[in-house]
């Protein structure tokens, strides 16, 4: 099998094509069976596509790229109990209940809260100086 990037000179849409083999391309050329999808023209074209090469050295790349995504995704479920542990989830009242806090607490040592809010609540939570910080989080089934 051969995959071949290929593009209709009429209306420049590009798309890619699976082939038994490139004399099966070419037979279908000939023979004007190949079209575009878009607007059915019959002048479509293969163009450069850079090969997809497969050696022991990418293959040893990609294991160790996963491998440390497999680190760092224990490491942020280790923070994340550690804060269900040691803070008030508050949902989506996260920006709210962050106010109430920073103006209403007389109290310091009151436990944190960890909750959602979008990246707007979280910039003028920064702007009226209320101190946060945004971390990715993973859902308890997620492995």
């Amino acid at each position: 099998m051969i995959k071949y990037k290929l593009i209709c000179k009429k209306c420049q849409t590009s798309f890619d094509s699976w082939f038994s083999s490139s004399k099966e391309y070419e037979k279908l050329k000939k023979f004007k069976h190949l079209n575009c999808h878009n607007c059915n023209s019959l002048n479509v074209e293969k163009t450069l596509m850079a090969p997809s090469v497969v050696n022991s050295k990418n293959r040893m790349i990609s294991v160790s790229k996963d491998k440390k995504s497999q680190k760092i995704k224990r490491k942020i479920k280790k923070y994340q109990k550690f804060i269900k542990k040691n803070f008030n989830y508050v949902g989506d009242n996260f920006a709210h209940e962050a106010r109430l806090i920073h103006y209403n607490n007389n109290d310091k040592k009151s436990k944190g809260i960890y909750g959602n809010a979008s990246s707007k609540e979280i910039s003028e939570l920064k702007e009226e100086g209320i101190d946060t910080e945004v971390m990715p989080w993973f859902k308890d089934n997620e492995n």
